[in-house]
Parts: C-alpha cells; structure tokens; sequence
C-alpha cells in the first residue's frame, strides 16, 4: 500500500523517464510506486543508507553447468 511519500507513475510514463525518475527518488528520498492499468506493479525506493556493498562477495566455484561424473536419477 503507497504511503504519502510515494508517488504513482504509469509503466510507459516510468519506461520513457526512467533515468530522471531515478535520480529524482535518489535526491528526494521519495518512493516511486509504478502502475499497469492503474494496478501497481512495482515500488522504486531510494537504497537505505549504509547498504552493504556486496561487490567481490561471489566466490567462483567452478564449473558449474557441465554434466557430473555420477549417475543421477531425478525420481529417487
């Protein structure tokens, strides 16, 4: 539900300002609540201070799409 510091924007108003709407929700701390058909789909809030920066917090593990060396029954 919008709270009175978000705003409603149509999705094909939202697509076609969508760079100015983000700099607009990051300088006023305002939330941006997109619509289709007048039904809200998404909520654009500004990133709460002090989010952790999660760059370089991915460890690579390999190869991980070739098949495995062992037999694998999906219905066990």
């Amino acid at each position: 539900m919008p709270t009175t510091r978000e705003r409603r924007i149509p999705a094909a108003r939202f697509k076609a300002r969508c760079l100015a709407l983000l700099d607009e929700v990051e300088a006023t701390g305002r939330a941006i609540v997109v619509t289709k058909r007048g039904r809200p789909v998404a909520r654009v809030t500004p990133l709460a201070e002090g989010a952790p920066d999660l760059r370089g917090s991915v460890a690579e593990q390999g190869d991980l799409v070739s098949p495995l060396d062992e037999a694998w029954d999906a219905e066990k």
